[in-house]
């Protein structure tokens, strides 16, 4: 299917590695010039020659704190003067730490905040003139199903994720027609987070090898296995596209069916 995006414009930020990447890979695939950002110069080289494979349009792949405004406007900046514009918004952020209720301090709180919420509003708000000047200008934020149903153990991801749904909502309002926004809720796919989870378990005796955390992890999913990433990122390019129109305002699950609500 042609999702007509081609020599579209596209940012997804925290796009180094994970969710992010599959993003931006399924966009750059459907020929969209992309750019994506991190913090790890190692891994914005990888993303950036993963990029270049897949698809035909421009990459960029710079170094940026999300949790910087002026980093954010100033990665806005550079995509808009070397594509010409700004057609699609990928709102990523890297994982938050886990821990109950009364383990987490108040620095892991405004931490926590700063990493999901307010990277996605400076995003948003640098971006905003040029999506709105785009004929086909999207968002798309990517969250968790923590944002529906909670999950032991991550209560920030729980609880502050949630303002980015209420977020993308106000905005699907607000800024329709010239603009879309919605939301996508995966749940478990096999990003380098769970693979780290899942060695981290078999250390703690958890499990005696990956195969078995694996299957640990599929065994709530209808689907019965996890998702891959690209199945994240084949959702989000969709959203993006002029496939989608009529979609706006959505909280969308990709979980294999996990969720009940």
């Amino acid at each position: 299917m042609d999702l007509g995006i081609d020599d579209d414009a596209a940012l997804v930020t925290a796009s180094s590695r994970g969710l992010g990447l599959a993003s931006a890979k399924a966009l750059a695939r459907e020929g969209a010039d992309v750019t994506v950002c991190g913090t790890t110069e190692e891994h914005l080289e990888s993303a950036e020659s993963e990029l270049e494979a897949v698809g035909d349009g421009d990459v960029i792949a710079r170094q940026t704190d999300v949790t910087d405004p002026d980093e954010v406007e100033a990665l806005v900046d550079v995509t808009v003067e070397a594509f010409g514009g700004l057609d699609h918004v990928v709102t990523s952020a890297g994982g938050v730490p886990s821990g109950s209720f009364l383990d987490t301090d108040e620095h892991d709180w405004y931490s926590a905040f700063d990493t999901l919420v307010m990277s996605h509003v400076w995003t948003l708000k640098s971006a905003y003139p040029h999506l709105e000047a785009s004929d086909t200008g999207t968002v798309v934020s990517i969250t968790s199903t923590s944002v529906e149903e909670a999950i032991d153990g991550l209560v920030l991801s729980n609880a502050v994720r949630r303002a980015v749904v209420g977020n993308v909502k106000t905005v699907a309002r607000e800024w329709a027609p010239e603009v879309r926004a919605n939301v996508v809720m995966p749940g478990a796919h096999e990003t380098g987070r769970i693979r780290d989870l899942i060695e981290q378990a078999i250390d703690r005796g958890e499990y005696d090898s990956y195969e078995e955390g694996l299957d640990a992890w599929a065994d709530p999913i209808p689907m019965g296995r996890i998702g891959d990433p690209m199945e994240l990122g084949d959702a989000v390019a969709w959203l993006s596209s002029e496939r989608a129109s009529f979609v706006n305002g959505a909280s969308i699950p990709v979980d294999g069916g996990r969720m009940r609500s």
